[in-house]
């Protein structure tokens, strides 16, 4: 019989290498090992960046498989089970690797590796190539881990396409303390002569992409010069060299998002052979889904306990850009509907506690810390007040999400408040876990 994914998982995490150095060397082996999968995969769109991937791939799988191709999708980390991570292409929508089959595949990436040191988002990467290698598709989608040049997902050598989605400061301690470092090994995805479509960047990222490009003769469609994808009457209006396309507002909330989309339209329209029609466009717009990103919550466990009349809202974003990009989102639905707003966070340590927090000052009512469950780099929920203090939040600490959902209908908020859960995708995963809400 075969073990549950998650105690294979938990095996494998033992052959973790002491210290992580960003490396082809240990993934190569093992695809040797496995007869290399990478060799045998459908055309492939790569995504890197630090902030949007998610989203810009969702956007993408929705208006493919509007358009009626068969869509693979790696992407990580997961949020409340790991089969999260490879989604099989088939007609209609794809659909999560069955249990049984990733438990299979994981042991037999397993012996193949034969003990050897090896990362459990190498050893998971390899799972996905052998998936998407056996199963037919017309297309798969692609998310780097960490970086770009060194990321076990950069075995595929002739992707389809190359993606990149804004850069910013995160990973520090892998990727280096600058953003010209940073987008070095974003730039590293990039393929000879392969197309790379590349969102708005500040100005020294985007001159780093630009040499690699330039480089390796990598034809590049960069946002703002070679298309636009703009907020009008509340639809995106975008326009290429092409033409110009009118659609729906898209499904995922926040400004941000209409960059994301906008992104995702510019990758597939640059791609020729897919010839996809304004209809499969205009519906991705409305069926694109992506969990814990500004996700509203609209039932479920949690949301019986926050104070009544409130909303419950969920963000993984744990970086300063990505603050900024929901303090944004924010501050427009304040305009619309006017609430206190209180925040609930968990972050790690590794993170930029104080630069994500200082988007929210003068517009956060509160902020309740919390602990992220289960992480052995979280900070203390003590500690994250601490942060949120410093910088002139007013903040309280609780041991868990009932505890601070507890304080915030303490608060006694007249309107009831507008509550967002934040600072950490592991945290998010808990709260889609606690509520009920699991991705699908």
């Amino acid at each position: 019989m075969t073990p549950p994914v998650d105690a294979i998982v938990a095996r494998l995490a033992a052959l973790h290498p002491k210290r992580i150095d960003l490396s082809l060397d240990r993934i190569e082996r093992l695809l040797a090992a496995l007869d290399h999968p990478e060799r045998r995969l459908p055309p492939v769109i790569h995504v890197a960046g630090t902030n949007g991937k998610g989203s810009t791939i969702a956007f993408m799988r929705a208006i493919l498989e509007a358009a009626g191709k068969r869509v693979h999708v790696y992407s990580s980390p997961h949020l409340v089970r790991f089969n999260e991570r490879f989604r099989l292409g088939a007609a209609g929508e794809g659909v999560l690797v069955s249990g049984s089959e990733l438990s299979a595949t994981l042991e037999e990436c397993e012996r193949a590796n034969a003990g050897a040191p090896i990362t459990v988002f190498e050893i998971t990467t390899a799972v996905g190539l052998m998936l998407f290698a056996l199963h037919p598709a017309d297309v798969l989608l692609m998310e780097v881990g960490l970086g770009g040049r060194l990321d076990a997902t950069n075995v595929v050598d002739r992707p389809l396409a190359t993606v990149i989605t804004r850069v910013a400061i995160d990973h520090t301690d892998f990727l280096g303390d600058t953003l010209e470092k940073i987008a070095t090994e974003k730039a590293g995805i990039l393929k000879r002569e392969t197309p790379a479509i590349v969102a708005a960047q500040a100005r020294d990222v985007l001159a780093v992409i630009e040499r690699q490009a330039a480089r390796l003769h990598a034809p590049l469609k960069i946002a703002g010069e070679d298309w636009t994808a703009t907020e009008e009457r509340g639809r995106l209006v975008y326009q290429d060299e092409a033409g110009l396309l009118d659609l729906p507002a898209p499904k995922l909330y926040g400004r941000h998002q209409f960059e994301n989309a906008g992104l995702a339209i510019a990758a597939l329209r640059v791609i020729k052979p897919f010839k996809i029609s304004p209809a499969a466009f205009e519906a991705g717009m409305v069926k694109a889904d992506w969990p814990a990103r500004l996700q509203r919550l609209a039932a479920g466990r949690l949301v019986d306990l926050a104070p009544a009349g409130s909303e419950l809202w969920l963000d993984g974003g744990h970086n300063p850009d990505g603050g900024r990009a929901i303090a944004a989102a924010l501050a427009d639905l304040e305009e619309r509907v006017s609430r206190p707003l209180v925040l609930i966070v968990g972050m790690l340590a590794n993170k930029d506690c104080a630069g994500f927090l200082s988007n929210f000052t003068g517009l956060a009512r509160r902020m309740i810390a919390v602990p992220v469950p289960g992480a052995e780099k979280g900070l203390t929920a003590e500690a994250v007040a601490d942060a949120a203090r410093a910088i002139g939040l007013p903040a309280t600490s609780r041991d868990n999400l009932d505890g601070a959902l507890e304080a915030a209908r303490k608060l006694d908020l007249d309107p009831p408040p507008r509550i967002l859960i934040t600072g950490s995708l592991y945290l998010a995963g808990e709260v889609l876990r606690e509520n009920g809400t699991l991705p699908a």
